[in-house]
């Protein structure tokens, strides 16, 4: 969220608080604003109205607390928290302190996902039947601290990368999922924790989505996107096995875990993002609906009707993930009610937690705490 952070003139970033003292020290250079080493520091701040967390899973749900008992709103990193009772806990939280709880950046905040929604709502293609989302990435071999190996830490794709796909048909179908059935992938002995999934949800609408992540990717589905990456960046596809290559000179946990904070912001091998040049994605996603099929690509939605092929070209952003901070406004200061709310992340997080229990117990799992998408 940085780069937004930066572009987005209705933000102002007035504090940060952070373990690591290089991405302190950072962070007074760029913004030459108070740093804290602690959460409780930071939410005892005066001069934070919302606070924007994104520290490790684990800690989301301890997190909010310290931020709704100081008063603050709360834009919270996805997924929301490693169980559903975690998610309850917090959505109470937020409502007992009367204030606002935004969870994102999910990628169902992409453009072309709620474009796509727009054209489903405006009935121009009938009711949604069919999703099919797919999306083959580098994910596991990317350099890892050791609980992000550890499922019941919240490690592994399901909680890092199926809250993305999940949220993603859900708004594509209207949020009502009924269950779910799926199978994970436990293949390198080296990394024990999931690396891929394959998902069937079905709606109460009647509609079911197909959902495939491989985060063990030597194929990268990007090259269905044109080559345009998660974050809408130009990809180089000379880049190949790049992330094998780099975690190829850790010889230890250790040696992983300061590979990563070399990377992260701050650290001496820190990059800041690329310019977007078109939006963001999460690989392949095709809406089947009662007359028309629609493909979303980074920078349109393609329709395929019964008598013609158009697309509608979305133009690049100027600021990436700009439709977070619209709904964050849109909440904070205008009074809607969110639609990425904590009840719907709830609802995602019940649907991603469904694939793991779906695959440990080789059966369907039926949801209950499902809400649906708010127009």
């Amino acid at each position: 969220m940085l780069p937004t952070f930066r572009l987005d003139s209705r933000v102002k970033l007035v504090a940060a608080c952070d373990p690591m003292a290089a991405a302190r020290d950072q962070f007074v250079k760029d913004f030459a604003a108070p740093v804290y080493d602690t959460a409780e520091a930071l939410c005892a701040d005066a001069e934070v109205d919302m606070v924007y967390i994104a520290s490790p899973h684990q800690f989301h749900a301890e997190h909010v607390a310290l931020a709704a008992a100081a008063g603050k709103h709360v834009l919270l990193e996805k997924p929301m928290a490693l169980t559903v009772e975690e998610c309850s806990a917090m959505v109470e939280q937020m409502h007992l302190a009367n204030r606002a709880l935004v969870v994102g950046h999910s990628h169902s905040f992409d453009a072309p996902v709620l474009r796509a929604r727009t054209i489903i709502d405006s009935g121009e293609v009938g009711a949604v039947r069919m999703i099919h989302a797919m999306n083959y990435t580098d994910f596991l071999y990317r350099a890892r601290r050791p609980e992000e190996l550890q499922t019941e830490q919240g490690g592994g794709v399901i909680h890092s990368q199926a809250a993305h796909q999940v949220d993603v048909v859900r708004l594509l179908a209207g949020g009502l999922a009924r269950s779910v059935r799926a199978y994970t992938g436990q293949w390198d002995e080296l990394r024990r924790t999931e690396g891929a999934y394959s998902a069937l949800i079905e709606f109460e609408s009647g509609a079911f989505a197909s959902l495939t992540y491989s985060g063990y990717g030597h194929y990268d589905s990007d090259e269905q996107m044109d080559w345009i990456g998660e974050l809408g960046v130009a990809r180089n596809p000379n880049d190949y096995g790049l992330a094998r290559q780099r975690l190829s000179t850790a010889m230890s946990a250790d040696d992983e875990r300061k590979l990563k904070a070399a990377r992260n912001y701050g650290g001496n091998a820190f990059q800041p993002t690329a310019p977007a040049v078109a939006h963001q994605h999460f690989g392949p996603v095709t809406v089947s609906c009662e007359r028309a099929d629609l493909r979303l690509a980074a920078d349109s939605v393609w329709i395929y009707s019964d008598g013609e092929r158009r697309f509608e070209a979305l133009p690049p952003p100027e600021v990436p993930r700009r439709e977070v901070i619209d709904e964050v406004c849109s909440v904070f200061r205008g009074g809607a009610a969110a639609r990425h709310s904590g009840e719907w992340a709830r609802a995602t997080a019940e649907a991603s937690l469904a694939i793991l229990a779906s695959s440990r117990e080789r059966r369907e799992i039926a949801l209950s705490h499902q809400v649906a998408w708010q127009r």
